[in-house]
């Protein structure tokens, strides 16, 4: 039985909300030159201590420029095994746009040290550890900041920041919320989230809980070699991870541990109980692709269709699942939506 982040059944979808008719109204061009592999002039790389002493990587991005009106400030959440360094090219897309950009790890990946046996395995007992630490960074984070603020989740990072913002643990809450191929459910498709849960916790306390639940990448069963094709169709921003682990080895990171799957398992529990989703008040964008192979496109469809104020943005095969690191066609597809819902809802300047 495999539990790893992808598909499972739900009810049937709304439409998309964003409609084709937006592309007309959205000014697309050919991205400028950007150095994928290198922290501009002007970041500020630092750490932050959780109030138990866990040292968390950050990072602040430049400044917007000057002759562009100022929008806000952006927080952005990386998915499991993920680091920051991987979505660069983001950050400077939104500062280009007037975004005041921040990232930072999760406790226990990247940058951050780790919470299991070894350096491989990513381990967490709870996902409300992730959402405190969370809570208690956006806190700081938001504090004398003008304009709006908007939390930015992918992967897993979408499901605790869509976690965090229905829970309302977030002070202030966020004026907008963006999730990118959030993981809201695991593999097997057909095998509903209760049997899966309990089969995770006897996993989970038949042996040590911080032990591997898988061999290798993100997937079970998946080889190295195809790692690629589960992430997205463009080669060169794949290596661009590949040359960040190599010049940062700690940023790289295995398999979830049995601990990670049953905590995911738990958590998914309680972001779809009833009533949990349509409680989220703040304005929701979702871009993702239905033919991801890592989170649950089903999943997601049911999100939205529960979620009282959302837009979304859904593709088939000619993306996978890290759409902000996809071929431009579909990124820039994606990050102009993004673009076009944040200037309707939260900040028309820019």
């Amino acid at each position: 039985m495999s539990l790893e982040p992808c598909a499972s059944a739900y009810h049937l979808p709304k439409s998309n909300h964003w409609q084709e008719d937006h592309i007309s109204q959205v000014a697309t061009a050919a991205p400028k030159a950007f150095n994928r592999r290198a922290i501009p002039e002007g970041a500020t790389e630092g750490t932050w201590s959780a109030p138990d002493g866990h040292e968390i990587r950050h990072i602040d991005w430049p400044q917007p420029p000057a002759d562009v009106t100022p929008r806000g400030s952006m927080l952005f959440m990386a998915g499991r095994g993920d680091a920051y360094e991987k979505y660069l090219e983001s950050f400077e897309h939104w500062r280009e746009r007037g975004w005041q950009v921040s990232a930072t790890d999760w406790r226990g990946q990247g940058g951050s040290g780790r919470l299991g046996n070894d350096l491989a395995t990513g381990h967490i007992d709870d996902f409300a550890l992730w959402i405190a630490d969370l809570a208690d960074f956006w806190r700081g984070w938001a504090e004398g900041r003008e304009g709006p603020l908007v939390l930015v989740g992918h992967s897993m990072g979408g499901h605790l920041t869509l976690r965090a913002v229905m829970e309302k643990v977030l002070d202030p809450a966020p004026d907008a919320l963006i999730l990118s191929a959030p993981m809201l459910d695991t593999f097997p498709d057909l095998v509903p989230l209760p049997v899966k849960r309990g089969f995770a916790k006897i996993m989970a306390k038949l042996g040590d809980p911080k032990r591997p639940a898988w061999k290798m990448s993100e997937k079970p069963g998946s080889k190295p070699g195809m790692r690629q094709t589960l992430l997205t169709h463009d080669v060169e921003r794949y290596e661009d991870e590949l040359w960040w682990r190599s010049h940062r080895p700690e940023l790289e990171l295995g398999p979830g541990s049995w601990g990670w799957v049953s905590g995911a398992m738990e958590s998914a529990t309680a972001l779809f109980r009833r009533g949990a989703l349509e409680s989220v008040e703040v304005p929701v964008f979702i871009v993702a692709t239905a033919a991801d192979r890592l989170v649950s496109p089903s999943a997601i469809r049911s999100a939205i269709a529960r979620l009282a104020n959302v837009e979304s943005l859904m593709f088939g095969d000619e993306a996978r699942h890290e759409v902000l690191r996809e071929a431009d066609p579909v990124r820039i597809h994606a990050l102009d939506a993004i673009d076009d819902f944040l200037k309707r809802k939260v900040a028309p300047g820019g």
